[in-house]
Protein backbone atom coordinates (compact mmCIF):
# COMPACT_ATOMS: atom_id res chain seq x y z
CA UNK A 1 0.00 0.00 0.00
CA UNK A 2 1.21 3.50 -0.72
CA UNK A 3 -1.44 5.46 1.11
CA UNK A 4 -1.00 4.45 4.76
CA UNK A 5 -2.66 6.71 7.31
CA UNK A 6 0.34 6.34 9.64
CA UNK A 7 3.45 4.24 9.98
CA UNK A 8 5.33 2.56 12.82
CA UNK A 9 8.16 0.06 12.92
CA UNK A 10 6.46 -2.40 15.26
CA UNK A 11 2.71 -2.67 15.92
CA UNK A 12 1.47 -4.61 18.96
CA UNK A 13 -2.14 -5.80 19.01
CA UNK A 14 -3.14 -6.12 22.67
CA UNK A 15 -2.11 -4.16 25.76
CA UNK A 16 -1.35 -6.95 28.24
CA UNK A 17 2.11 -7.89 29.46
CA UNK A 18 3.22 -9.27 26.10
CA UNK A 19 2.22 -6.25 24.02
CA UNK A 20 3.59 -3.68 26.46
CA UNK A 21 6.92 -5.43 26.99
CA UNK A 22 7.35 -5.86 23.24
CA UNK A 23 6.64 -2.19 22.58
CA UNK A 24 9.15 -1.16 25.24
CA UNK A 25 11.83 -3.45 23.80
CA UNK A 26 11.25 -2.05 20.33
CA UNK A 27 11.35 1.53 21.57
CA UNK A 28 14.56 0.85 23.48
CA UNK A 29 16.08 -0.39 20.24
CA UNK A 30 15.33 2.96 18.66
CA UNK A 31 12.25 1.79 16.77
CA UNK A 32 8.80 3.38 16.76
CA UNK A 33 6.18 1.18 18.40
CA UNK A 34 2.39 1.33 18.71
CA UNK A 35 0.10 -0.55 21.12
CA UNK A 36 -3.49 -1.15 20.03
CA UNK A 37 -6.23 -2.22 22.48
CA UNK A 38 -9.83 -2.92 21.46
CA UNK A 39 -11.25 -2.32 24.94
CA UNK A 40 -11.62 1.08 26.62
CA UNK A 41 -9.25 -0.06 29.39
CA UNK A 42 -5.62 -1.10 29.21
CA UNK A 43 -3.93 -4.22 30.53
CA UNK A 44 -6.05 -7.16 29.37
CA UNK A 45 -5.73 -10.44 31.23
CA UNK A 46 -2.40 -9.39 32.76
CA UNK A 47 -4.00 -6.52 34.67
CA UNK A 48 -6.76 -8.80 35.96
CA UNK A 49 -4.33 -11.47 37.14
CA UNK A 50 -2.28 -12.06 40.27
CA UNK A 51 0.62 -10.48 38.40
CA UNK A 52 3.21 -13.13 39.22
CA UNK A 53 5.80 -13.94 36.55
CA UNK A 54 7.42 -17.39 36.55
CA UNK A 55 11.02 -17.13 35.33
CA UNK A 56 13.56 -19.86 36.16
CA UNK A 57 17.04 -18.65 37.13
CA UNK A 58 15.83 -15.05 37.31
CA UNK A 59 18.09 -12.23 38.55
CA UNK A 60 16.20 -11.80 41.83
CA UNK A 61 16.97 -15.38 42.75
CA UNK A 62 20.65 -14.68 42.16
CA UNK A 63 20.51 -11.56 44.34
CA UNK A 64 18.97 -13.58 47.18
CA UNK A 65 21.46 -16.40 46.79
CA UNK A 66 18.83 -18.94 45.70
CA UNK A 67 20.50 -21.54 43.52
CA UNK A 68 19.00 -22.24 40.11
CA UNK A 69 20.34 -22.94 36.64
CA UNK A 70 19.33 -23.32 33.02
CA UNK A 71 19.76 -27.10 33.26
CA UNK A 72 17.38 -27.24 36.22
CA UNK A 73 14.75 -25.31 34.34
CA UNK A 74 15.07 -27.50 31.25
CA UNK A 75 14.89 -30.67 33.35
CA UNK A 76 11.74 -29.32 34.98
CA UNK A 77 10.15 -28.62 31.58
CA UNK A 78 10.97 -32.15 30.45
CA UNK A 79 9.63 -33.68 33.66
CA UNK A 80 6.44 -31.65 34.12
CA UNK A 81 5.48 -30.47 30.63
CA UNK A 82 6.85 -33.44 28.71
CA UNK A 83 5.97 -33.93 25.06
CA UNK A 84 3.45 -31.20 24.32
CA UNK A 85 3.60 -30.45 20.61
CA UNK A 86 5.36 -27.77 18.55
CA UNK A 87 4.41 -24.90 20.84
CA UNK A 88 6.67 -26.36 23.50
CA UNK A 89 9.57 -27.45 21.33
CA UNK A 90 13.08 -27.74 22.70
CA UNK A 91 13.98 -24.53 20.84
CA UNK A 92 11.11 -22.58 22.40
CA UNK A 93 11.93 -23.89 25.88
CA UNK A 94 15.52 -22.82 25.35
CA UNK A 95 14.34 -19.37 24.24
CA UNK A 96 12.15 -19.06 27.34
CA UNK A 97 14.87 -20.13 29.75
CA UNK A 98 17.52 -17.85 28.23
CA UNK A 99 15.26 -14.94 27.30
CA UNK A 100 13.35 -14.80 30.59
CA UNK A 101 16.23 -13.69 32.81
CA UNK A 102 17.35 -11.18 30.15
CA UNK A 103 13.85 -9.74 30.01
CA UNK A 104 13.72 -9.28 33.80
CA UNK A 105 17.11 -7.55 33.73
CA UNK A 106 15.95 -5.31 30.89
CA UNK A 107 12.84 -4.21 32.79
CA UNK A 108 14.66 -3.67 36.09
CA UNK A 109 17.31 -1.55 34.39
CA UNK A 110 14.57 0.62 32.91
CA UNK A 111 12.99 1.23 36.31
CA UNK A 112 10.54 -1.59 36.99
CA UNK A 113 10.53 -2.82 40.56
CA UNK A 114 9.94 -6.48 41.32
CA UNK A 115 9.97 -8.55 44.48
CA UNK A 116 10.85 -12.21 44.58
CA UNK A 117 7.99 -14.32 45.91
CA UNK A 118 10.26 -15.96 48.46
CA UNK A 119 9.14 -19.41 49.51
CA UNK A 120 6.28 -19.62 46.98
CA UNK A 121 7.18 -23.03 45.51
CA UNK A 122 6.93 -24.28 41.96
CA UNK A 123 3.70 -26.23 41.55
CA UNK A 124 5.66 -29.48 41.23
CA UNK A 125 8.59 -28.65 43.46
CA UNK A 126 9.06 -32.33 44.35
CA UNK A 127 9.63 -33.31 40.71
CA UNK A 128 12.99 -33.28 38.91
CA UNK A 129 14.22 -29.72 38.39
CA UNK A 130 11.53 -28.22 40.62
CA UNK A 131 12.27 -25.40 43.05
CA UNK A 132 10.90 -25.44 46.57
CA UNK A 133 12.05 -21.83 46.99
CA UNK A 134 10.10 -20.82 43.90
CA UNK A 135 10.88 -18.96 40.68
CA UNK A 136 8.07 -16.38 40.72
CA UNK A 137 8.41 -12.62 40.98
CA UNK A 138 5.81 -9.83 41.10
CA UNK A 139 5.64 -6.06 40.97
CA UNK A 140 5.93 -4.13 44.24
CA UNK A 141 3.02 -1.98 45.48
CA UNK A 142 2.91 0.89 43.01
CA UNK A 143 1.59 4.42 43.43
CA UNK A 144 -1.08 4.88 40.75
CA UNK A 145 -0.64 8.66 40.83
CA UNK A 146 2.51 8.18 38.76
CA UNK A 147 0.29 7.28 35.81
CA UNK A 148 -1.43 10.63 35.54
CA UNK A 149 -4.39 10.44 33.15
CA UNK A 150 -3.75 6.72 32.55
CA UNK A 151 -4.56 5.90 36.17
CA UNK A 152 -8.27 5.58 35.44
CA UNK A 153 -7.75 3.67 32.20
CA UNK A 154 -6.41 0.47 33.77
CA UNK A 155 -8.39 -2.76 33.65
CA UNK A 156 -9.59 -3.43 37.25
CA UNK A 157 -7.44 -6.04 38.95
CA UNK A 158 -7.43 -8.65 41.69
CA UNK A 159 -6.71 -6.24 44.55
CA UNK A 160 -9.82 -4.23 43.74
CA UNK A 161 -12.03 -7.27 44.28
CA UNK A 162 -10.18 -8.22 47.48
CA UNK A 163 -10.34 -4.66 48.81
CA UNK A 164 -6.81 -4.74 50.23
CA UNK A 165 -3.44 -3.58 48.93
CA UNK A 166 -2.14 -7.14 49.13
CA UNK A 167 0.56 -8.70 47.02
CA UNK A 168 -0.28 -12.06 45.52
CA UNK A 169 2.35 -13.85 47.59
CA UNK A 170 0.62 -12.50 50.71
CA UNK A 171 -2.82 -13.87 49.87
CA UNK A 172 -2.28 -17.41 51.27
CA UNK A 173 -1.36 -15.84 54.61
CA UNK A 174 -4.39 -13.55 54.56
CA UNK A 175 -6.59 -16.60 54.05
CA UNK A 176 -5.22 -18.10 57.26
CA UNK A 177 -4.70 -15.00 59.39
CA UNK A 178 -6.34 -16.79 62.35
CA UNK A 179 -4.31 -19.98 61.97
CA UNK A 180 -0.71 -18.95 62.74
CA UNK A 181 1.32 -16.09 64.18
CA UNK A 182 3.15 -15.59 60.91
CA UNK A 183 -0.07 -15.43 58.89
CA UNK A 184 -1.51 -12.95 61.39
CA UNK A 185 1.61 -10.81 61.06
CA UNK A 186 1.32 -10.73 57.28
CA UNK A 187 -2.37 -9.83 57.53
CA UNK A 188 -1.52 -6.97 59.90
CA UNK A 189 1.14 -5.71 57.49
CA UNK A 190 -1.34 -5.71 54.62
CA UNK A 191 -4.00 -4.01 56.73
CA UNK A 192 -1.62 -1.27 57.86
CA UNK A 193 -0.36 -0.76 54.32
CA UNK A 194 -3.93 -0.43 53.05
CA UNK A 195 -5.00 2.02 55.75
CA UNK A 196 -1.89 4.18 55.45
CA UNK A 197 -2.41 4.39 51.70
CA UNK A 198 -5.98 5.57 52.27
CA UNK A 199 -4.93 8.14 54.88
CA UNK A 200 -2.24 9.48 52.58
CA UNK A 201 -4.58 9.36 49.60
CA UNK A 202 -1.96 7.24 47.88
CA UNK A 203 -3.71 4.71 45.63
CA UNK A 204 -1.61 1.56 45.63
CA UNK A 205 -1.67 -0.93 42.80
CA UNK A 206 -0.65 -4.53 43.45
CA UNK A 207 -0.85 -7.84 41.57
CA UNK A 208 -1.38 -7.52 37.81
CA UNK A 209 -2.31 -3.86 38.23
CA UNK A 210 1.18 -3.08 39.52
CA UNK A 211 2.76 -4.96 36.63
CA UNK A 212 0.70 -3.19 33.99
CA UNK A 213 0.87 0.18 35.74
CA UNK A 214 4.65 0.13 35.78
CA UNK A 215 4.81 -0.99 32.14
CA UNK A 216 2.42 1.80 31.09
CA UNK A 217 4.51 4.40 32.91
CA UNK A 218 7.62 3.23 31.06
CA UNK A 219 5.80 3.14 27.72
CA UNK A 220 4.44 6.66 28.14
CA UNK A 221 7.90 7.89 29.12
CA UNK A 222 9.25 6.42 25.87
CA UNK A 223 6.48 8.12 23.86
CA UNK A 224 4.89 4.83 22.89
CA UNK A 225 1.31 5.64 21.81
CA UNK A 226 -1.45 3.40 23.17
CA UNK A 227 -4.73 3.41 21.26
CA UNK A 228 -7.76 2.31 23.26
CA UNK A 229 -11.18 1.46 21.79
CA UNK A 230 -9.35 0.37 18.64
CA UNK A 231 -9.97 -3.06 17.14
CA UNK A 232 -8.03 -5.00 14.54
CA UNK A 233 -10.10 -5.37 11.37
CA UNK A 234 -7.52 -7.03 9.14
CA UNK A 235 -3.89 -7.81 8.43
CA UNK A 236 -2.37 -6.23 5.34
CA UNK A 237 -0.36 -8.75 3.30
CA UNK A 238 1.86 -7.63 0.42
CA UNK A 239 3.99 -10.03 -1.58
CA UNK A 240 3.45 -12.70 1.07
CA UNK A 241 4.50 -10.50 3.98
CA UNK A 242 2.39 -8.86 6.70
CA UNK A 243 3.18 -5.18 6.31
CA UNK A 244 0.50 -3.50 8.35
CA UNK A 245 -3.00 -3.55 9.82
CA UNK A 246 -6.47 -2.14 9.34
CA UNK A 247 -7.76 -0.66 12.60
CA UNK A 248 -11.32 0.39 13.42
CA UNK A 249 -10.79 3.52 15.51
CA UNK A 250 -13.72 5.72 16.48
CA UNK A 251 -15.78 4.12 13.75
CA UNK A 252 -13.24 4.93 11.07
CA UNK A 253 -10.87 2.50 9.38
CA UNK A 254 -7.24 3.54 9.84
CA UNK A 255 -4.42 1.87 7.96
CA UNK A 256 -1.19 1.48 9.90
CA UNK A 257 2.06 0.37 8.31
CA UNK A 258 4.30 -1.92 10.36
CA UNK A 259 7.76 -1.75 8.86
CA UNK A 260 9.38 -4.38 11.08
CA UNK A 261 6.38 -6.52 11.94
CA UNK A 262 3.05 -6.99 13.68
CA UNK A 263 2.77 -8.73 17.07
CA UNK A 264 -0.52 -10.44 17.95
CA UNK A 265 -0.84 -10.32 21.74
CA UNK A 266 -4.62 -10.01 21.87
CA UNK A 267 -5.49 -12.98 24.08
CA UNK A 268 -7.36 -16.15 23.24
CA UNK A 269 -11.01 -17.10 22.77
CA UNK A 270 -12.31 -17.95 26.24
CA UNK A 271 -15.60 -16.13 25.60
CA UNK A 272 -16.14 -17.41 22.06
CA UNK A 273 -18.67 -20.20 22.48
CA UNK A 274 -18.57 -21.25 18.82
CA UNK A 275 -14.79 -21.71 18.74
CA UNK A 276 -14.75 -23.51 22.07
CA UNK A 277 -17.42 -25.97 21.02
CA UNK A 278 -15.65 -26.55 17.70
CA UNK A 279 -12.22 -27.17 19.19
CA UNK A 280 -12.87 -28.27 22.77
CA UNK A 281 -12.82 -32.02 22.21
CA UNK A 282 -13.22 -33.89 25.49
CA UNK A 283 -12.63 -30.66 27.42
CA UNK A 284 -16.05 -29.39 26.42
CA UNK A 285 -16.23 -25.92 27.95
CA UNK A 286 -18.29 -23.18 26.34
CA UNK A 287 -16.93 -20.22 28.28
CA UNK A 288 -19.88 -19.99 30.64
CA UNK A 289 -17.65 -20.63 33.65
CA UNK A 290 -14.72 -18.55 32.44
CA UNK A 291 -13.58 -15.60 34.53
CA UNK A 292 -11.13 -14.41 31.91
CA UNK A 293 -10.72 -10.99 30.37
CA UNK A 294 -14.05 -9.98 28.75
CA UNK A 295 -12.15 -9.10 25.58
CA UNK A 296 -11.00 -12.71 25.15
CA UNK A 297 -13.23 -13.36 22.14
CA UNK A 298 -10.94 -14.74 19.45
CA UNK A 299 -11.35 -12.41 16.47
CA UNK A 300 -7.62 -11.81 16.11
CA UNK A 301 -6.89 -15.54 16.25
CA UNK A 302 -9.43 -16.09 13.46
CA UNK A 303 -7.71 -13.48 11.27
CA UNK A 304 -4.36 -15.24 11.63
CA UNK A 305 -5.91 -18.65 10.97
CA UNK A 306 -7.42 -17.25 7.78
CA UNK A 307 -3.86 -16.51 6.59
CA UNK A 308 -3.01 -20.19 6.94
CA UNK A 309 -1.37 -20.08 10.35
CA UNK A 310 -0.74 -23.42 12.03
CA UNK A 311 -2.54 -24.06 15.35
CA UNK A 312 -2.29 -26.47 18.26
CA UNK A 313 -3.73 -27.05 21.75
CA UNK A 314 -7.02 -25.37 20.82
CA UNK A 315 -8.81 -27.57 23.37
CA UNK A 316 -6.65 -26.29 26.21
CA UNK A 317 -7.10 -23.53 28.78
CA UNK A 318 -5.70 -22.24 32.04
CA UNK A 319 -8.31 -24.21 33.99
CA UNK A 320 -9.47 -22.98 37.38
CA UNK A 321 -11.99 -25.02 39.43
CA UNK A 322 -14.60 -22.57 40.75
CA UNK A 323 -17.91 -22.70 42.61
CA UNK A 324 -21.02 -21.05 41.25
CA UNK A 325 -20.73 -17.35 40.39
CA UNK A 326 -23.16 -16.86 43.28
CA UNK A 327 -20.21 -17.01 45.70
CA UNK A 328 -18.13 -14.37 43.93
CA UNK A 329 -14.58 -14.00 45.29
CA UNK A 330 -15.18 -16.10 48.40
CA UNK A 331 -12.54 -18.30 50.01
CA UNK A 332 -14.41 -21.34 48.70
CA UNK A 333 -12.30 -20.92 45.56
CA UNK A 334 -9.32 -22.30 47.48
CA UNK A 335 -11.10 -24.69 49.85
CA UNK A 336 -9.64 -27.70 48.02
CA UNK A 337 -6.19 -26.73 49.33
CA UNK A 338 -7.21 -26.64 52.98
CA UNK A 339 -7.70 -29.45 55.46
CA UNK A 340 -11.04 -31.30 55.88
CA UNK A 341 -12.09 -31.13 52.21
CA UNK A 342 -12.27 -33.46 49.21
CA UNK A 343 -13.50 -33.36 45.61
CA UNK A 344 -15.71 -36.24 44.47
CA UNK A 345 -17.51 -37.30 41.30
CA UNK A 346 -21.14 -38.40 41.01
CA UNK A 347 -20.18 -41.87 42.22
CA UNK A 348 -18.75 -40.37 45.40
CA UNK A 349 -15.12 -41.12 44.51
CA UNK A 350 -12.09 -38.86 44.65
CA UNK A 351 -10.23 -38.53 41.37
CA UNK A 352 -7.20 -36.25 41.87
CA UNK A 353 -4.86 -34.47 44.26
CA UNK A 354 -7.21 -31.61 45.07
CA UNK A 355 -4.37 -29.36 46.31
CA UNK A 356 -2.32 -29.51 43.11
CA UNK A 357 -2.19 -26.99 40.28
CA UNK A 358 -5.59 -25.58 39.34
CA UNK A 359 -4.88 -26.45 35.70
CA UNK A 360 -4.21 -30.07 36.64
CA UNK A 361 -7.35 -30.33 38.76
CA UNK A 362 -9.50 -28.78 36.03
CA UNK A 363 -8.14 -31.26 33.50
CA UNK A 364 -8.77 -34.11 35.94
CA UNK A 365 -12.44 -33.10 36.13
CA UNK A 366 -12.79 -33.45 32.35
CA UNK A 367 -10.83 -36.71 32.29
CA UNK A 368 -13.05 -38.29 34.97
CA UNK A 369 -16.19 -36.96 33.30
CA UNK A 370 -15.58 -39.24 30.31
CA UNK A 371 -16.63 -42.18 32.50
CA UNK A 372 -18.34 -40.77 35.59
CA UNK A 373 -19.91 -37.35 35.85
CA UNK A 374 -17.43 -34.90 37.34
CA UNK A 375 -18.40 -31.72 35.47
CA UNK A 376 -19.48 -30.38 37.81
CA UNK A 377 -17.89 -32.28 40.66
CA UNK A 378 -18.59 -31.71 44.36
CA UNK A 379 -16.56 -30.07 47.10
CA UNK A 380 -17.35 -31.92 50.34
CA UNK A 381 -16.28 -30.67 53.77
CA UNK A 382 -17.20 -31.12 57.40
CA UNK A 383 -17.85 -28.90 60.40
CA UNK A 384 -14.15 -28.83 61.27
CA UNK A 385 -13.64 -26.85 58.09
CA UNK A 386 -16.61 -24.59 58.78
CA UNK A 387 -15.34 -23.72 62.27
CA UNK A 388 -11.68 -23.11 61.43
CA UNK A 389 -11.59 -20.83 58.41
CA UNK A 390 -12.54 -17.52 56.92
CA UNK A 391 -15.12 -18.04 54.18
CA UNK A 392 -15.41 -14.44 53.06
CA UNK A 393 -14.16 -11.06 54.30
CA UNK A 394 -17.02 -10.84 56.81
CA UNK A 395 -17.56 -14.48 57.65
CA UNK A 396 -15.09 -16.40 59.84
CA UNK A 397 -15.96 -19.73 61.42
CA UNK A 398 -19.52 -19.71 60.13
CA UNK A 399 -21.16 -19.98 56.76
CA UNK A 400 -23.36 -17.05 55.81
CA UNK A 401 -26.99 -18.06 56.28
CA UNK A 402 -27.78 -16.76 52.80
CA UNK A 403 -25.42 -19.36 51.33
CA UNK A 404 -27.30 -22.17 53.03
CA UNK A 405 -30.74 -20.68 52.40
CA UNK A 406 -29.96 -20.35 48.69
CA UNK A 407 -29.50 -24.09 48.30
CA UNK A 408 -26.10 -23.55 46.70
CA UNK A 409 -24.57 -25.35 49.69
CA UNK A 410 -26.09 -28.63 50.82
CA UNK A 411 -25.99 -29.59 54.51
CA UNK A 412 -26.76 -32.88 56.28
CA UNK A 413 -26.06 -34.67 59.55
CA UNK A 414 -24.59 -37.75 57.86
CA UNK A 415 -22.38 -38.34 54.84
CA UNK A 416 -25.05 -40.58 53.31
CA UNK A 417 -27.79 -37.98 53.69
CA UNK A 418 -25.50 -35.33 52.20
CA UNK A 419 -24.85 -37.58 49.21
CA UNK A 420 -28.57 -38.13 48.65
CA UNK A 421 -29.20 -34.37 48.73
CA UNK A 422 -26.55 -33.87 46.05
CA UNK A 423 -27.41 -36.77 43.77
CA UNK A 424 -24.15 -38.52 44.70
CA UNK A 425 -24.06 -42.28 45.33
CA UNK A 426 -24.40 -42.53 49.17
CA UNK A 427 -22.45 -45.76 49.52
CA UNK A 428 -19.68 -44.49 47.30
CA UNK A 429 -19.25 -41.25 49.24
CA UNK A 430 -19.38 -42.99 52.62
CA UNK A 431 -16.67 -45.46 51.54
CA UNK A 432 -14.51 -42.66 50.12
CA UNK A 433 -14.73 -40.60 53.31
CA UNK A 434 -13.89 -43.64 55.44
CA UNK A 435 -10.80 -44.45 53.35
CA UNK A 436 -9.70 -40.83 53.20
CA UNK A 437 -10.10 -40.28 56.94
CA UNK A 438 -8.03 -43.30 57.92
CA UNK A 439 -4.98 -41.79 56.24
CA UNK A 440 -5.71 -38.06 56.49
CA UNK A 441 -5.65 -38.25 60.28
CA UNK A 442 -2.01 -39.33 59.92
CA UNK A 443 -1.27 -36.61 57.38
CA UNK A 444 -0.88 -38.87 54.36
CA UNK A 445 -2.75 -39.55 51.11
CA UNK A 446 -1.54 -42.83 49.59
CA UNK A 447 -4.00 -42.53 46.69
CA UNK A 448 -3.11 -39.14 45.19
CA UNK A 449 -0.19 -37.78 47.21
CA UNK A 450 -1.98 -34.72 48.54
CA UNK A 451 0.15 -32.81 51.00
CA UNK A 452 3.45 -34.34 49.87
CA UNK A 453 4.81 -31.34 47.97
CA UNK A 454 5.97 -28.09 49.48
CA UNK A 455 3.47 -26.33 47.21
CA UNK A 456 0.54 -28.30 48.66
CA UNK A 457 1.63 -27.50 52.20
CA UNK A 458 2.37 -23.84 51.43
CA UNK A 459 -1.23 -23.17 50.43
CA UNK A 460 -2.68 -25.28 53.23
CA UNK A 461 -3.56 -24.41 56.82
CA UNK A 462 -0.34 -23.45 58.67
CA UNK A 463 -2.00 -24.25 61.99
CA UNK A 464 -3.09 -27.77 61.07
CA UNK A 465 -1.01 -30.78 62.13
CA UNK A 466 0.47 -33.07 60.98
CA UNK A 467 -0.19 -31.89 57.41
CA UNK A 468 -1.44 -28.41 56.42
CA UNK A 469 -3.19 -29.78 53.33
CA UNK A 470 -4.95 -32.79 54.86
CA UNK A 471 -7.54 -33.36 57.55
CA UNK A 472 -10.28 -35.97 58.05
CA UNK A 473 -13.96 -35.26 57.45
CA UNK A 474 -15.20 -36.59 60.79
CA UNK A 475 -17.30 -33.89 62.41
CA UNK A 476 -20.98 -33.47 61.57
CA UNK A 477 -22.77 -31.75 59.99
CA UNK A 478 -21.37 -32.17 56.50
CA UNK A 479 -21.55 -29.76 53.57
CA UNK A 480 -21.19 -29.87 49.79
CA UNK A 481 -21.35 -27.54 46.81
CA UNK A 482 -20.80 -27.90 43.08
CA UNK A 483 -17.47 -27.05 41.47
CA UNK A 484 -17.16 -26.15 37.78
CA UNK A 485 -14.12 -26.20 35.45
CA UNK A 486 -13.72 -22.47 35.02
CA UNK A 487 -10.70 -20.86 33.43
CA UNK A 488 -8.75 -17.63 33.25
CA UNK A 489 -8.24 -17.91 29.51
CA UNK A 490 -7.53 -20.33 26.71
CA UNK A 491 -3.89 -21.21 26.04
CA UNK A 492 -3.90 -22.87 22.64
CA UNK A 493 -3.74 -21.23 19.25
CA UNK A 494 -1.06 -20.10 16.83
CA UNK A 495 2.12 -22.15 16.66
CA UNK A 496 5.18 -19.91 16.89
CA UNK A 497 8.91 -20.54 16.79
CA UNK A 498 11.62 -19.52 19.26
CA UNK A 499 11.50 -15.95 17.91
CA UNK A 500 7.70 -15.81 18.34
CA UNK A 501 7.20 -15.85 14.56
CA UNK A 502 3.85 -17.30 13.52
CA UNK A 503 4.28 -20.50 11.53
CA UNK A 504 2.24 -21.56 8.54
CA UNK A 505 0.86 -25.01 7.84
CA UNK A 506 4.18 -25.91 6.17
CA UNK A 507 6.10 -25.06 9.34
CA UNK A 508 7.67 -21.95 7.80
CA UNK A 509 7.29 -18.46 9.34
CA UNK A 510 4.66 -16.12 7.96
CA UNK A 511 6.90 -13.10 7.25
CA UNK A 512 6.21 -10.03 9.35
CA UNK A 513 3.80 -11.77 11.75
CA UNK A 514 4.59 -12.53 15.41
CA UNK A 515 2.43 -13.69 18.30
CA UNK A 516 2.61 -14.21 22.04
CA UNK A 517 0.42 -15.03 25.01
CA UNK A 518 -2.94 -16.77 25.06
CA UNK A 519 -3.39 -16.45 21.32
CA UNK A 520 -0.57 -18.99 20.91
CA UNK A 521 0.05 -22.63 21.75
CA UNK A 522 1.89 -21.98 25.00
CA UNK A 523 5.41 -23.16 25.74
CA UNK A 524 3.95 -24.56 28.98
CA UNK A 525 2.06 -27.17 26.96
CA UNK A 526 -0.74 -28.84 28.91
CA UNK A 527 0.79 -28.15 32.32
CA UNK A 528 1.21 -25.19 34.65
CA UNK A 529 4.71 -25.27 36.15
CA UNK A 530 4.44 -22.40 38.63
CA UNK A 531 2.72 -19.20 39.67
CA UNK A 532 2.84 -16.75 36.78
CA UNK A 533 3.62 -19.24 34.02
CA UNK A 534 1.01 -17.72 31.68
CA UNK A 535 2.23 -14.15 32.21
CA UNK A 536 5.82 -15.29 31.89
CA UNK A 537 4.92 -16.89 28.57
CA UNK A 538 3.39 -13.74 27.11
CA UNK A 539 6.03 -11.32 28.42
CA UNK A 540 9.08 -13.37 27.41
CA UNK A 541 7.93 -14.10 23.87
CA UNK A 542 6.74 -10.52 23.42
CA UNK A 543 10.25 -9.43 24.39
CA UNK A 544 11.85 -11.93 21.99
CA UNK A 545 9.49 -10.99 19.16
CA UNK A 546 10.54 -7.34 19.41
CA UNK A 547 14.22 -8.26 19.46
CA UNK A 548 13.88 -10.39 16.35
CA UNK A 549 11.72 -7.88 14.49
CA UNK A 550 14.11 -5.05 15.29
CA UNK A 551 17.02 -7.08 13.96
CA UNK A 552 20.38 -5.37 14.10
CA UNK A 553 18.70 -2.28 15.54
CA UNK A 554 18.25 -4.04 18.89
CA UNK A 555 20.85 -2.90 21.38
CA UNK A 556 22.20 -5.69 23.60
CA UNK A 557 20.61 -6.01 27.02
CA UNK A 558 23.17 -5.85 29.81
Amino acid sequence: MSDWDCSYDFVCIGSGGGGLVAALRAADAGRSALVIEKQPLIGGSTAMSGGMVWIPNNPLMEVDGVLDAYDHGMAYFEEVVGEAGPGSSRERRDAYLTGGPRMVSFLRERGMRFRRCAGYPDYYDNRKGGSAEGRSIEGVPYDARRLGEWRHKLQPGLAESVGLAAMTEELPHLMHFNRSARAFGVAMRVGIRTQLAKLRRRPLLTNGSSLVGQLVELAVARDVPIWLDSSLEGLVVEDGRVTGVWIDRDGTTTTVAAGQGVLLAAGGFAHNKELRLRHGGDQHATGEWSISNPGDTGEVLALAMALGARTDLLDEAWWLPVPSAYFGMSALNSARQRAHTIYVDEAGNRFCNEANSYVEVGKAMFARDRNTRAVPCWLVFDDNYRRRYAHSRTSIGRLPSAWLDSGEIKKADTVEDLASACGIDPGGLAATVERFNAHAAKGIDPYYGRGESRYNRHLGDPGHKPNPALGPLDRAPYYALQIFPGDVGTCGGLVTDEHARVLGADGQPLPGLYATGNITATVMGRAYPGAGASIGNTMVFGFLAAEHACGHGATPVA
